[in-house]
């Protein structure tokens, strides 16, 4: 008996061990040994920034630190067109990379990363579509631009925009159902976008988030911009000096 509570809290042991800190786990095949794989993330300014360089051993890469919060971070193999997307958070995150192709790299391994791939994939049929669409009238929008044809002008717009609608339609349906996902926080701020938000709607969803997504950097972002649509006499916070970013160890 002893025996086994001591193995079930060895697994215990292994199983939680990473709860505090990340290990991103890539493979990539086809890539010599000693290439750099960088992880990079955006700066105060917009810019992207390198935060920690590793090296490719036998077809394999390791990034390890301590995430403070979920925050989207990107992976760049030296010698690759393209960058994977992910979300860095702590946990165990696995990486599977097509050096040909970067844009299907699958990741997993923690909730919001999973979450991540999974709204991504139910937005490739509306995408696969519109790229259709797109392909099948390309010719005819150019003939009735030189003919100033309005009429089929404004009819294809109109059938385009759909897949706008569509692409709405599907992000607030994965909003109201998943108010603890780290990628609802980026597309409800990602709503203040549009030419008139609906801050009515937005603020009904940041409302029901998850408090702790509430308080990361999205999170903020949200409410100081929908009190300040609120309140448009409240000046806006001067932002932060930016500050070079922690070396991932």
């Amino acid at each position: 008996m002893r025996k086994i509570a001591l193995l079930l809290a060895t697994i215990s042991l292994l199983v939680s061990c990473n709860k505090d800190k990340y290990v991103v786990t890539g493979t990539i095949k086809g890539i010599e040994n000693g290439k750099n794989v960088f992880l990079e993330k955006q700066d105060e300014m917009g810019q992207l920034k390198a935060v920690d360089t590793v090296q490719v051993k036998d077809g394999k890469f390791t990034f390890e630190g301590k995430a403070v919060e979920p925050e989207i971070h990107l992976v760049q193999v030296d010698g690759t067109q393209g960058k994977v997307a992910f979300i860095l958070e702590n946990g165990d995150i696995t990486m599977v990379i097509n050096k040909d192709s970067i844009m299907n790299t699958k990741v997993s391994g923690t909730y919001n990363n999973d979450e991540l791939t999974s709204y991504k994939k139910s937005g490739e049929q509306i995408q696969k579509k519109m790229m259709k669409f797109q392909d099948d009238n390309m010719a005819k929008m150019t003939e009735a631009q030189e003919k100033k044809d309005t009429v089929v002008i404004n009819s294809l717009r109109a059938e385009y925009i759909k897949f706008q609608e569509d692409f709405a339609k599907q992000s607030d349906a994965y909003v109201a159902s998943h108010p603890k996902a780290f990628i609802s926080a980026l597309i409800i701020e990602g709503m203040f976008n549009q030419m008139t938000p609906d801050v009515k709607k937005i603020e009904e969803y940041y409302n029901k988030l998850d408090k702790s997504l509430q308080t990361t950097k999205p999170g903020k972002s949200i409410k100081t911009k929908l009190d300040q649509m609120k309140n448009p006499t409240v000046a806006p916070q001067a932002p932060a000096m930016p500050q070079a970013p922690a070396q991932a160890k």
